[in-house]
């Protein structure tokens, strides 16, 4: 089985992309991306540690409407 790793925030955006996000827009204190009328917010970290990322993966699941298994997030 595999463990989450942390995610440098150039590499969380591209895989946002190739989920279907556009952008990332800039406004107010963080930059965001869009899906649909959906707007993810994304953290200026330059990496995101392990429960930062479960939480921003957990709310691009409730915006795109399925799960994303961790297999699946590795290879985006």
């Amino acid at each position: 089985m595999s463990k989450w790793s942390p995610c440098k925030r150039r590499l969380f955006i591209k895989k946002l992309k190739k989920l279907g996000f556009n952008g990332p827009e800039t406004g107010g204190r963080h930059e965001f991306m869009l899906y649909a009328p959906h707007k993810q917010t994304i953290p200026n970290n330059e990496e995101f540690s392990i429960p930062q990322l479960r939480k921003l993966i957990t709310q691009v699941e409730q915006k795109i409407g399925r799960d994303i298994s961790i297999e699946e997030w590795r290879k985006l």
